[in-house]
Parts: C-alpha cells; sequence; structure tokens
C-alpha cells in the first residue's frame, strides 16, 4: 500500500508513461468485473485501454513540458500539470489548452481533471475554513500535495454519492450510508462508509480526494468530510462498470473496438470503515463550508470540458474521412455539415476557455474560473455533442451500425465477399474504412461514447445543475435597470454603483471591460 508515513523521496518518482503502467501492478486491490475478481488490472483486455489513456499524460509531459507540466512550487521539480494549483489566469487556460490536445491524441477521457480540479478548489476552501476557524486543513493540504509532486502521482476526486432517496438529505435517508460519511473518530483520525458511484479513472489512480457531492446543513455533520485515500486501503472494494461494446476489447482483434488503444473507465467505489489519518482529513464536519467546495469545484470542472472539443477534433476528422472514403466528400451538403461540426466543436472550447481567461483570485492565492462561463460551457457539452455524434452517424450512412465483424472479414472464405462488396473509392482499401466505421461506432455508439457522450450529460452535473447556476448569476434585475437607463425610465448607473449592485460574476466582468 503507498503510505503517506514513508519517506517521501524514498518512493520513485514517476516520469513517464511506462513507469506510471508499472507502478500500477501488484497492489491486490479489491476489483470485480463480470462477477469476478480482476487479479491485475493492468493486464485486463477490458480495463488496459484506460491505463493507456492515462498513461498519455505523462507521456504528453515528456514531450512537450511546456504544455502538460510545470515547475512544482513545492519541490522545484516539474511535475505533472494536472498536479498543480494555478495562480493566474494564463495557468487555467494552459490547462484547457492541455486537455484538448490529450483529447485529440486519445479520443476518449484521460481521467485525471477531476483530481486536478478537486486540488484546485480545496486549496482555496482549506484556506477559508482556517481563517474562519483556525484549523489546520490547508497546511495538511500542501503538505499532501508536497508529498504528490515528489512521486508525479494521479490524484483521483471522488465526489459523487450514490444519493439514495434524492428528496432527502443525508441525515434523512433510511440508510445514512448512501451518503459517505464518518462512522468513527479517533485521537488518531477518521473511518468514513459508503460508496462513490460511477468514478472515472479510480483504479488508475494511486490516491483519492473523497468530497461531499452537495450542500449540507447542520444535521450533516457526519457527512462533511473531506480526506485523501491510497486506491490500495483496506477496506476499499471497486465494481467495474459496463460499457457498450466493451467486450469486444476481449476479442483479439483491432478492427471492432474501433479505438483499440485507448478507453475511459469509471466505477463503483464501496468504502468499508476506511480510516484516514488526520495529516490527511481535510474538512470534518464544517458543513458551512460544503457548498463553497462544490461550487468551486463545478467552476474548475465545468470549463474542464474543454476536453470534449479535443475528442470532438477526432470524431470531425472521422467524419470528413468516412465522407472521402464513401466519395461524397464533394457534396456541397457534406461540407456544410463538417463547418457545423466545427462551428459547434469550437463553441465548447470558446465557453470553456473563456471562463479560464476571466480567472479571478481567490483569498488563497488560487485562482478560480469564471464560474458563469463555466456553466455556460458545460451546459453546451450537455448537448452539442450529440449533435456531432448524429452528424457524423449521418456521414457515415447505415454501415456504422450493421457492419459485418472482423472475424468474418479475416474469413479465408467469406473475407473475399466483404472485400468486394464493402469497398468505398478506390483510393482507399476495404480494412481503411472498415476502420473509420468503427471508430465513429465507438465513439458516438461503443465504449468510447461513455466518455464522450453520457459523460458530456452527466459529468460535473447533469444540464439542470447548470441552469440552477446559470439562473443564481443571471442579474435580472440590473439588466432591467440598464433598460430602463436607455429608455430614459431611471438614470444612468455610475461605474461605483454597478460594481456595488452587481458583486460577483459582473462585478468582475464590468471591472476587466474598465481595465
Amino acid at each position: 500500500m503507498n503510505d503517506i508515513s514513508t519517506p517521501p523521496l524514498a518512493r520513485k518518482k514517476i516520469a513517464n508513461g511506462a513507469e506510471y503502467i508499472e507502478s500500477l501492478r501488484g497492489r491486490g486491490l479489491t476489483i470485480w468485473l463480470f462477477g469476478e475478481k480482476v487479479e491485475e488490472p493492468v493486464d485486463h483486455p477490458i480495463i488496459r485501454p484506460s491505463i493507456n489513456a492515462l498513461a498519455r499524460t505523462y507521456d504528453l509531459a515528456v514531450e512537450h513540458p511546456d504544455l502538460a507540466s510545470v515547475v512544482s512550487p513545492f519541490t522545484g521539480e516539474r511535475v505533472s500539470r494536472f498536479l498543480h494549483i494555478c495562480t493566474s489566469a494564463p495557468d487555467l487556460v494552459a490547462q484547457n489548452k492541455m486537455q484538448r490536445r490529450l483529447g485529440q491524441l486519445t479520443g476518449t477521457c484521460f481521467q485525471r481533471c477531476v483530481g486536478q480540479d478537486a486540488f484546485n478548489a480545496l486549496y482555496s476552501v482549506t484556506f477559508e475554513i482556517d481563517e474562519q476557524y483556525a484549523t489546520p486543513y490547508h497546511a495538511r493540504l500542501n503538505a499532501f500535495l508536497t508529498d504528490m509532486h515528489r512521486g508525479n502521482y494521479v490524484v483521483g476526486g471522488a465526489m459523487t454519492d450514490v444519493k439514495g432517496d434524492r428528496g432527502k438529505a443525508p441525515h434523512e435517508q433510511t440508510d445514512p450510508d448512501l451518503f459517505v460519511r464518518i462512522v468513527r473518530r479517533s485521537a488518531d483520525g477518521i473511518w468514513i462508509r459508503g460508496a462513490k458511484a460511477h468514478q472515472t479513472g479510480c483504479i488508475n489512480s494511486h490516491w483519492m480526494l473523497v468530497m461531499p457531492t452537495m450542500r449540507l446543513g447542520p444535521k450533516d455533520r457526519d457527512w462533511a468530510v473531506v480526506g485523501a485515500v491510497p486506491v490500495d486501503a483496506p477496506g476499499i472494494t471497486y465494481i467495474y462498470g459496463r460499457q457498450s461494446c466493451d467486450t469486444r476489447a476481449m476479442e483479439g482483434g483491432s478492427i471492432d473496438p474501433g479505438n483499440v488503444m485507448y478507453g475511459g473507465q469509471e466505477a463503483m467505489v464501496i468504502f468499508d470503515d476506511v480510516f484516514i489519518p488526520n495529516e490527511l482529513v481535510f474538512m470534518d464536519g464544517e458543513t458551512d463550508f460544503a457548498a463553497m467546495l462544490v461550487q468551486r469545484f463545478t467552476a474548475y470542472h465545468r470549463r474542464s470540458y474543454v476536453c470534449k472539443s479535443g475528442v470532438g477534433d477526432v470524431l470531425i476528422g472521422a467524419a470528413a474521412s468516412i465522407a472521402e472514403m464513401n466519395g461524397a466528400d464533394a457534396a456541397s451538403h457534406v461540407k456544410d455539415k463538417l463547418v457545423e461540426m466545427t462551428h459547434l466543436n469550437e463553441t465548447i472550447y470558446g465557453t470553456g476557455i473563456a471562463a479560464s481567461h476571466q480567472g479571478f483570485a481567490t483569498k488563497s492565492g488560487a485562482f478560480l474560473a469564471d464560474d458563469m462561463l463555466a456553466n455556460v460551457c458545460k451546459h453546451h457539452v450537455t448537448k452539442l455533442p450529440y449533435d456531432l455524434g448524429r452528424i457524423a452517424q449521418d456521414l457515415a450512412g447505415g454501415l456504422v451500425a450493421t457492419l459485418p465483424s472482423e472475424q468474418d472479414f479475416r474469413h479465408p472464405e467469406i473475407g473475399e465477399l466483404l472485400k468486394k462488396y464493402l469497398a468505398g473509392r478506390s483510393t482507399f482499401s476495404t480494412e481503411e474504412r472498415m476502420r473509420m466505421l468503427r471508430l465513429i461506432e465507438n465513439m458516438t455508439l461503443g465504449r468510447n461514447a461513455v466518455g464522450y457522450l453520457t459523460e458530456s450529460m452527466h459529468g460535473a452535473g447533469s444540464p439542470q445543475a447548470q441552469r440552477i447556476e446559470i439562473g443564481r448569476a443571471m442579474q435580472l434585475e440590473y439588466k432591467k435597470r440598464l433598460a430602463k437607463a436607455l429608455a430614459g425610465i431611471t438614470p444612468e448607473l455610475n461605474p461605483e454603483e454597478v460594481v456595488e449592485e452587481l458583486g460577483g460574476y459582473f462585478g468582475r466582468v464590468f471591472k476587466l471591460s474598465q481595465g
């Protein structure tokens, strides 16, 4: 088990994707898949593509250090940008550029954004909890961050509780374990119990940051818990989530999986009285700060969905390629559909990166992404990838869902028939056409549709969650004042009155507009 008490410098720092993959071996995790325990997840054909996708984050840092790594303020050495606390708007923008590039390289979810955004949210929230209650959380978090930087580890975030009856608070649930809670406290630490649902990349991480999933009331004190847990801690069970077409990875071919190299990962994490020592506890009962943590995390994480624009780049390329292979690329409607796909994809990127550009400093010095534009970005993501997928399927044609299997294509008798009757433009082989069709299927119907479509809908909150936040920040009264001033009903507000009346998002925007 990874032990925080082990002298950090005695543990090897992970430098590249190969070393990362080796760091996952022999951990003895309790993982269930298809009703059986997985002995070594690194070698499991369904799990390995998700490990490869995360390994790519390390290799990108080697290939392009300025894009995917930073010099750690804690150690003075280069570490993954996913472990970095952003202290400027350019820092936030750099994260987005890295995320888009990784989406382009993997065509799937590379699983590190939740941990990145959890660190950044906790950095400012622990600072402000300490300011109010004289707690030691911020210093503990800095010590933990330092240790993570020394090892260049993967830290996942565990926020989404299973929730039970959505109409009840945690303390009102018939079963109190339906939200992760503290079941015991001692002088040395706490024990937690409960479950987190569809946790991205949890098995591929070294550590998890456990956090509350919603605003909490005074009676929810035991559920107001934040702590760091090694993924191989005693008492943790992982139940792997099914994905569409996932067993194709076990068939041994390279065509039918669509994206044979990379994939995403979701699993349920069950905590059965898992111990967290005091030095790794960053919230214990401060219910009044749970909403701040969730809101700040979502401000980071909802603009992190610019990663889907990188995946969208791949889908646009696949759609353009299949149109060419079909001999339809010269048609005006095909060109127009590719323009529409590009327009939708850049809308996602534009709103996300704008949220980063308009980031602002918190009391801790960490920069927080603009919450209004972050929510606008994520709300686009709940819709626009589905439109891109629809157009890609339109351009692909019906074979995207009815293509015969790779076994048939490789068969000595019927394979030749398929090569003959599934041919498209003569400059491309039948196999090339089949591979492109399978990639589109993979991204819009298959296993990576989870990371591109379903995750776009529900990750970082379903559509209504963004609409609630947008509604809270839309400042209708101020906008009515603007209209009334132009209509000659009321006098125009002076700059000082604007800032005072607006506060929050629009106050910051107004200040920016004034230079």
